[in-house]
């Protein structure tokens, strides 16, 4: 990608500006701005953001699309029918699948690994109309209360005022079952955790992701052991050990 040395483009220019550019950049050096601004960005990071992370994805993915165009001037025109596209849900990608995709006339049943990320392409053995291998783009979409970016899953989970405030264990439902996670007291709201492994799984190069939890305040619940003992009280009343 050539050098930004100027951007009349208002969107470009906040675009270079959302990734810390203000003067001419090769591709190497939009790179590394890149990887610091979405690193400082992270929302499982201390001063991380999730709207601003995305801002920034979103406007590496800008300047990328302008730089393509830039040199895709002096190239010939080649047109070619877009690659169909593969929905998945978060859990679909975390655990691989079997799905009926309907291609034109035709429905194939096609075997879906675990780990697959958005913008990836997996690849249909013959399955074009004229016998050659079709690339599907995936794209995985929220659902069930969790949603991807990039490694990371996302959701929200319930928590006390009680441990917002005070700290202390929590147990959170997760995709994988029942997980335990410690709140440090005094958290700026939101309060975020982090959950190592339990997102989307290593694949390739890709690493395993994390499982990204935004505590929503509830009315305090009694913990499990307060629970045990409402419940022996309730049975264990004076009325009953006097008969």
């Amino acid at each position: 990608m050539s050098a930004f040395k100027s951007a009349s483009d208002p969107a470009l220019r906040d675009a270079l500006a959302t990734l810390g550019v203000d003067g001419p950049v090769d591709d190497a050096a939009l790179k590394a701005a890149f990887r610091a601004a979405v690193k400082a960005a992270r929302p499982d990071q201390d001063g991380g953001d999730p709207d601003r992370f995305r801002r920034v994805i979103a406007a590496y993915r800008l300047v990328q699309a302008q730089g393509a165009s830039r040199l895709a001037l002096a190239a010939p025109v080649v047109r070619s029918a877009p690659a169909p596209v593969m929905a998945l849900t978060p859990l679909q990608a975390v655990r691989g699948a079997r799905i009926e995709l309907r291609l034109g006339a035709r429905t194939v049943r096609v075997a879906v690994p675990a780990g697959l990320r958005t913008g990836e392409h997996l690849r249909l053995k013959r399955g074009a109309s004229d016998g050659a291998d079709l690339y599907l783009r995936i794209l995985i979409r929220p659902a069930d209360g969790l949603s991807v970016m990039g490694d990371d899953l996302f959701m929200t989970a319930p928590a006390g005022l009680r441990v917002l405030a005070d700290g202390g264990r929590l147990e959170i439902q997760t995709h994988a079952g029942l997980r335990s996670a410690w709140v440090t007291p005094g958290l700026q709201a939101p309060v975020r955790l982090s959950l190592r492994g339990l997102g989307l799984p290593a694949r390739g190069p890709r690493p395993a992701g994390r499982l990204i939890v935004t505590l929503n305040p509830c009315q305090d619940t009694p913990s499990a052991a307060e629970d045990l003992l409402v419940r022996f009280n309730r049975v264990w009343t004076p009325e009953r050990l006097a008969a």
